[in-house]
């Protein structure tokens, strides 16, 4: 069953109830709705007399240190202890596709709830919840707490807060609606700490993620009447930084910054030989579109998908400059006829 709107499905409320081990992962490089989220619904299940274990392919922003201090996670491709026995569920969370945990092959072994709120989920689960007028994650998961009366304490709501206020970015993008700001209140009247939380995002950074990101305003070049944006960040800058790859979060905000930007692509080098694409826009600017026909995903202004040489980034950039033309020239016809007599 899938649901595209707020009610938790009955399949997926059956499925926490009946269950008694599960195991949350989320996507590849996780973010703070994806720790917060995780974190979360792991604290939850737990104070339910559930057993919950967090297993992610990479580990988290260390700027998150305290969200995740008293909940470990597993981190790497080596299943956690018992898997797959031991568990009952798997639980991918803000994940299109199963894919974008590189755990797929893993995790398909068990049964999958699926939770997320991205365009194109691929419906993977044997309970599917996909919610894309959702803010977060975060939100939906306190809203599958409510659903099952779960209690909520200070450290659940903060870690909650924390997935809402960065995939909104910090209540600035489009998805800052009015059930993002419902949802705040809530979590701020359960005792989260947005003083906290904004703490940890924007000012705990490691003297590396500062060095990294002198690096990639030295790459820093605009396009199209300066419209569009793009760094880069090579792993040798990485090295020169004494960076690791999750200082690398949050990055993409400054390029962003820069007035009459719609548009922006930061492209980061990965061990692994290709390069991570992230892009953020404006407005009617669709990067999810762009993302998605890579192989990637997100939503309309705010996506990732994985490129393999410089070729294949001028023909995302150019791709990326076409968009933003045809929005400004829509923009234009629309206030032409508008002033028309």
């Amino acid at each position: 069953m899938n649901s595209a709107g707020g009610t938790v499905p009955s399949d997926l409320l059956e499925a926490f109830r009946s269950g008694e081990r599960f195991l949350l992962s989320s996507h590849a490089h996780p973010d703070g709705d994806a720790i917060g989220s995780e974190v979360a619904l792991a604290r939850l299940l737990r104070g339910s007399g559930r057993a919950a274990t967090i297993w992610n392919a990479d580990p988290a922003p260390v700027t998150y240190s305290e969200v995740t201090a008293d909940v470990p996670i597993h981190v790497g491709r080596t299943p956690p202890a018992g898997f797959p026995d031991e568990f009952d569920f798997a639980v991918p969370l803000e994940c299109p596709r199963l894919d974008r945990t590189d755990l797929e092959d893993a995790l398909r072994l068990l049964p999958i709830l699926n939770i997320d709120h991205h365009l194109g989920n691929q419906l993977y689960g044997r309970a599917n919840w996909v919610d894309t007028e959702a803010p977060a994650v975060a939100e939906m998961v306190l809203r599958l707490a409510q659903a099952l009366d779960l209690e909520i304490d200070e450290r659940t709501a903060t870690a909650l807060y924390l997935g809402l206020s960065t995939d909104t970015g910090s209540f600035r993008f489009s998805n800052a609606t009015s059930r993002a700001f419902e949802a705040a209140a809530e979590l701020v009247r359960h005792g989260a700490r947005p003083e906290r939380v904004a703490g940890w995002v924007y000012e705990s950074q490691s003297p590396g993620a500062v060095r990294l990101l002198a690096e990639m305003l030295g790459t820093l070049e605009l396009h199209c009447d300066e419209r569009v944006a793009s760094v880069r960040l090579e792993l040798s800058m990485f090295e020169r930084a004494g960076a690791c790859q999750t200082d690398s979060e949050g990055l993409i905000d400054h390029p962003r910054s820069i007035r009459d930007v719609e548009a922006v692509a930061l492209f980061r080098e990965r061990p692994e030989g290709d390069v991570k694409v992230s892009l953020r826009s404006r407005g009617r600017i669709d990067v999810g579109a762009i993302a998605s026909r890579r192989g990637g995903g997100g939503h309309r202004n705010a996506a990732g998908c994985l490129v393999e040489d410089r070729k294949d980034e001028q023909a995302l950039m150019d791709e990326l400059a076409t968009a933003v033309e045809a929005a400004t020239a829509d923009d234009q016809s629309q206030s032409g006829n508008e002033t028309a007599p």
